[in-house]
């Protein structure tokens, strides 16, 4: 037992480790990314916790595929402190810290999240009654609690293995699914709510996750226009426009007012000129920053980053490409959800993981760098796209400039690819999400002239074929695979974002380098904003 408590120790603490770890990143990334002029206090802690959460919950796969492997030796036997009680607990444990996470992100998502962004967009329509305000936001966020109810009734009353007897009454069938919630103590619905979250995490992963996977090395290979190149051609810009204007309020000296479309043309240009008279301070701001010196000097590192990482975004590519393939050929087909019995076409990853979770804590490592690796590339993704809405350009994120409703919005997104990011490892190495390094013993017999001689065992590593006494299944997957059909969507989900993946890579190869300042400066933002650039490069 002493044995038991020191494993179940080394696990946890390695996990409060990455914790602490979460929430400094969390806190230095946020506040990287918000508004100087526009911070606001609640905005802020929103933001952090809502993506710590979300992270943290990441940090818990390793720790629950640790557990149920350091309960087996390598010979595929159970260790002597791992009875039945103890497992238990172990697994219970694992479970309980899934049930608080996963509630504390329904409760984000539908709660606090949509009523802090609806009191700052009712704040700036009416900076005066705060009662008002608050009344106004928790109206609107009503509508998201009642999605979320919704969710967790079809979740929790949804029929899995209801028996189908044709002499039952309707009351038997309620009752029967009654006492199936009760059974799960509420897994299914929490399962349906989280998995319906993962699927839209799914979307936004295709949406800006594969994109950035291509735009994010190539950007670090090819880097940027020199700021004293920019500054000759924006001052040639500036003389263009000075003269056109000087043209068109010729026109009107002897009094003669102009046509409707110089008028027009005169406000396109005089906009023009602002916007190109804050590109020049902005370059001037940069030519002579410290950290652009600084960049200078790293370049060399920065094209090896972007090769290391090329090589990684083809490496889950192949592997996702693979497994997804294997689905296709050996799976039970679409109303299964194409789960597989067993790994016929193996991947890269799928055989490294769990050679590394023997040395523990090798595979925590990879685990938090593909997290990491996917915030990062999903962060490219979205600064180069921005937030929209369909058609409508909802928001622009910018270092150092990005207002609170779009801070809310980012994390928002941050926090569903995070936990589609589960399942995404789960597709690229099944069988350690399932089992770890788990074996279990198979019974061997040696015959001599076809007559069996003796009975051996031998250790096998374990899978779907195995015994349910001896091998156990990570919590993990348990709330991955509740329900078939969203094990479809995801199936379908892994084409479309090696798709988007090849399209990213073929644009960002044909693109050219990007500008020294791209997108800090817009026709559509204000001089006060100058300040914050600056003070960002200062």
């Amino acid at each position: 037992m002493a044995a038991a408590v020191s494993e179940l120790l080394t696990g946890w603490c390695l996990f409060g480790l990455a914790l602490l770890a979460i929430l400094i990143f969390c806190w230095v990334y946020v506040r990287k990314y918000q508004s100087r002029r526009e911070s606001e206090v609640i905005s802020t802690i929103t933001a952090i916790f809502a993506l710590a959460v979300a992270l943290i919950s990441s940090a818990l796969l390793p720790v629950d595929i640790f557990l149920v492997s350091y309960m087996k030796n390598q010979n595929g036997t159970f260790k002597d402190w791992a009875d039945a009680n103890v497992s238990r607990q172990i697994e219970d444990t694992v479970l309980y810290g899934y049930y608080t996470l996963y509630s504390i992100i329904l409760f984000c998502v539908f709660l606090w999240i949509p009523f802090v962004y609806f009191y700052y967009e009712e704040k700036e329509e009416d900076d005066g009654n705060t009662c008002l305000q608050v009344k106004a936001a928790f109206k609107y966020t009503l509508g998201f609690i009642t999605i979320c109810a919704v969710l967790l009734l079809i979740g929790a009353f949804v029929p899995l293995n209801i028996p189908n007897k044709k002499n039952s009454t309707e009351w038997e069938k309620v009752k029967l699914l009654f006492e199936e919630f009760g059974s799960s103590h509420g897994l299914t619905a929490l399962s349906f709510s989280i998995s319906s979250l993962t699927v839209i995490g799914m979307l936004a992963a295709i949406t800006y996750t594969a994109y950035g996977m291509s735009a994010l090395p190539l950007n670090l290979i090819k880097g940027t226009t020199s700021a004293a190149y920019e500054r000759l051609e924006n001052t040639e810009d500036i003389e263009e426009v000075e003269q056109h204007l000087l043209r068109l309020k010729s026109k009107c000296r002897d009094g003669r007012p102009l046509s409707s479309r110089d008028r027009q043309a005169l406000q396109q240009l005089e906009g023009r000129l602002r916007t190109l008279r804050r590109r020049e301070r902005h370059l001037e701001s940069i030519e002579k920053s410290w950290w652009m010196k600084f960049c200078e000097a790293i370049r060399p590192l920065k094209i090896v980053w972007g090769v290391f990482f090329i090589i990684v975004a083809l490496l889950f590519t192949v592997s996702l490409f693979l497994s997804n393939l294997d689905k296709a050929l050996h799976s039970a087909g679409f109303d299964s959800g194409f789960i597989i019995l067993g790994t016929n076409l193996t991947n890269p990853l799928n055989m490294l993981l769990p050679v590394l979770q023997t040395v523990f804590p090798l595979d925590y490592i990879l685990i938090t760098t593909i997290v990491m690796y996917f915030i990062f590339t999903s962060m490219a993704g979205i600064r180069n796209m921005g937030i929209w809405f369909f058609w409508i350009r909802l928001y622009k994120i910018r270092r150092g400039k990005t207002r609170p409703q779009a801070l809310l919005f980012l994390c928002m997104i941050l926090l569903l690819i995070v936990l589609h990011t589960s399942y995404m490892i789960y597709s690229l190495a099944p069988q350690y999400v399932m089992y770890g390094s788990q074996k279990y013993l198979v019974q061997s017999n040696k015959t001599v002239g076809g007559q069996p001689r003796n009975v051996t065992y031998v250790s096998k590593d374990c899978d779907a074929d195995a015994p349910e006494d001896q091998c156990i299944v990570t919590r993990t997957y348990l709330f991955l695979h509740k329900f078939w059909f969203f094990s479809a969507a995801y199936y379908f989900g892994n084409w479309a974002f090696i798709a988007v993946f090849l399209i990213g890579l073929i644009v960002s190869c044909c693109k050219g380098k990007k500008s020294i300042i791209e997108g800090e400066v817009d026709d559509d933002d204000s001089d006060m904003s100058d300040d914050e650039l600056s003070a960002y490069y200062h």
